[in-house]
């Protein structure tokens, strides 16, 4: 049995639907469980195939519920600029799940993280995901932890500026070297460890694209696949902290993520230090605006 959080979130959607994808070719009687907030998001083809738990992956009682014998769950955290506490965000999610595993016996753990262990400091929602692996990890469960650099869907944001002033904004240096990864790339993998029961033991999962790109280098990716001049403004961590407060996150959330900011920018864990790893991130910078951005920009 498998078991999928956030199946109507960006990362999760894609998951669900290479599972189902995969379970509809080989009809091997897998049983698939879902936890939705708002099962109403959901597909009709997963709500016909998937049983389905309303409510949050945080809820004790929900989890518990939706995890009774199940073999392999996929967990992330979502996010909550609104949070009153970073870290306390993450353990409030991660605490329910190290209790079910140690409870009722699921197998495989398979997770949404970051790059920049061993590296990262003070680095907001990064470090939040790093202790939250080690917190599963050390329940004994077999564990895999997804760990992407900077998301290209991040730039997805940004989709209403690029069309109207031809601008996005980056908080870290337009000429270093800033690692990326497309979240289907993510979810691929994610379905593919889950449909394996062979793996054990914990170990991490790069998942970094094939371009060694600056954020200059990828203005002038936007500039050839939007056909218009696009252009990179650097932001600080405190520019970035009080947009965050402009659009509703909380002190401690808008903190967050200026550390975050801040650490990427001065730590350089996404940046040339890591190579591709195409096995699990083939998609490139190009390749994704031309499917993804575009699309948005130009709509």
């Amino acid at each position: 049995m498998i078991v999928i959080t956030t199946p109507t979130g960006g990362i999760g959607r894609q998951v669900l639907d290479n599972v189902l994808d995969a379970l509809g070719a080989r009809d091997d009687g897998t049983a698939l469980r879902v936890v939705a907030r708002d099962p109403g998001r959901l597909t009709a083809r997963a709500r016909e195939r998937a049983e389905v738990f309303q409510g949050s992956h945080a809820d004790p009682e929900v989890l518990g519920a939706a995890c009774e014998g199940a073999d392999q769950v996929f967990w992330l955290v979502p996010p909550a600029p609104g949070a009153d506490s970073v870290e306390g965000h993450f353990r409030d999610f991660t605490l329910p799940l190290c209790e079910v595993i140690a409870r009722q016996g699921v197998a495989r753990v398979v997770a949404v993280s970051s790059l920049g262990r061993g590296v990262a400091k003070d680095a907001g929602p990064i470090s939040a995901s790093l202790a939250m692996d080690d917190r599963i990890a050390a329940t004994g469960v077999h564990y895999r932890a997804l760990c992407p650099p900077f998301l290209m869907e991040n730039l997805l944001g940004q989709a209403a500026a690029l069309r109207s002033t031809g601008e996005f904004r980056m908080a870290c240096a337009a000429d270093r070297v800033l690692r990326t990864c497309a979240t289907a790339d993510i979810a691929a993998t994610a379905a593919r460890l889950l449909l394996d029961d062979s793996w054990t033991g914990r170990a991490d999962v790069p998942l970094v694209g094939p371009d060694a790109l600056t954020p200059a280098g990828m203005a002038e990716t936007l500039s050839e696949v939007l056909g218009r001049p696009v252009r990179v403004r650097e932001t600080t961590p405190e520019e970035y902290r009080a947009s965050a407060l402009r659009f509703g996150a909380s002190e401690a959330g808008a903190q967050g993520l200026a550390d975050m900011a801040a650490a990427m920018d001065t730590q350089g864990f996404y940046g040339a230090a890591e190579p591709s790893t195409p096995d699990t991130a083939p998609t490139d910078l190009r390749r994704w605006c031309e499917e993804v951005l575009r699309p948005a920009a130009l709509a």
